[in-house]
C-alpha cells in the first residue's frame, strides 16, 4: 500500500521517491483515472492506460530525481495548483484535487518546462 499524499506537496515528494524506485504502480497512484499528463515534448496522455504508458517510458531510462524546491501550494477548496524548479532550472506545474477521502491526487501534471529565459 503506498501512502496517501495528505497535502498537495506531498504529490512531488512521492513521485520523486516512487521515481527513483522504479515503482510504476506508486506513481500511477498519485493520478485520478481521468488525470492528463503533458510530457514537456508535445507528447500528451490521457486517462490511466496512456499515463500507465508514458511513465513506464519515463522509468525505462532509469531516472535518478532529486527533489525540486517546491512552491508553496495554491489552494481553492478542492483545487491546488503546486509547482517546482528543478535543479537543472527547469519548471513543473501541475493541478491536485481533493478527494474524498481527504486525501490529494494529480488531475494535470505538466512535466518538466524548460528554462524560462
Amino acid at each position: 500500500m503506498h501512502k496517501p499524499a495528505k497535502e498537495p506537496n506531498d504529490l512531488e515528494k512521492y513521485f520523486v521517491e516512487r521515481a527513483n524506485a522504479g515503482d510504476l504502480e506508486g506513481l500511477l497512484a498519485l493520478y485520478e483515472p481521468g488525470a492528463v499528463i503533458a510530457d514537456g515534448s508535445g507528447e500528451i496522455a490521457a486517462g490511466t492506460e496512456q499515463i500507465k504508458e508514458l511513465l513506464s517510458h519515463f522509468l525505462a531510462d532509469r531516472p535518478t530525481l532529486e527533489p525540486g524546491n517546491q512552491a508553496d501550494a495554491l489552494c481553492s477548496g478542492d483545487l491546488s495548483l503546486t509547482s517546482s524548479r528543478l535543479s537543472n532550472g527547469d519548471i513543473t506545474a501541475e493541478v491536485a484535487r481533493r478527494q474524498p477521502d481527504g486525501n490529494w491526487l494529480w488531475v494535470i501534471d505538466q512535466f518538466a518546462l524548460g528554462k524560462y529565459k
